[in-house]
């Protein structure tokens, strides 16, 4: 047995409004459906579902962009405040992640409900 694919991320949320209109309307995320009593959103991303829930540990989600530039500046553009311009996180010099020499390059702000969520990308 061996575990091969992420099938969900529970995140905190406080305030179901502000976060669906943080992921649908800021992030264009495909928003999947409420349940409301217990207070519970869910948005799909690839075949990785998350879950929103007030009851949920904060968590850190990264998004994969493939110009880290631009969706920066979008998401600038539309209000969203990062902690900093996108920067480098890690050069792979040895090719664990990627060819040799590959540059991971991320970008930081919260949502509503307080979790981290990052732009990831490589270069």
């Amino acid at each position: 047995m061996r575990l091969t694919r992420l099938h969900q991320v529970a995140a905190r949320c406080g305030d179901l409004a502000a976060t669906r209109a943080f992921y649908s309307d800021l992030l264009g995320a495909r928003y999947v459906g409420q349940f409301d009593p217990p207070g519970l959103l869910f948005y799909e991303f690839t075949g990785t579902r998350v879950l929103f829930d007030r009851n949920a540990a904060p968590a850190t989600l990264y998004f994969w962009v493939d110009d880290i530039d631009d969706a920066h500046a979008a998401l600038a553009e539309k209000g969203v405040s990062f902690d900093g311009p996108p920067h480098l996180i890690h050069r792979d010099e040895q090719g664990v992640f990627d060819n040799p020499g590959t540059e991971e390059w991320m970008a930081f702000f919260k949502d509503p409900g307080g979790n981290t969520v990052a732009l990831a990308t490589r270069r």
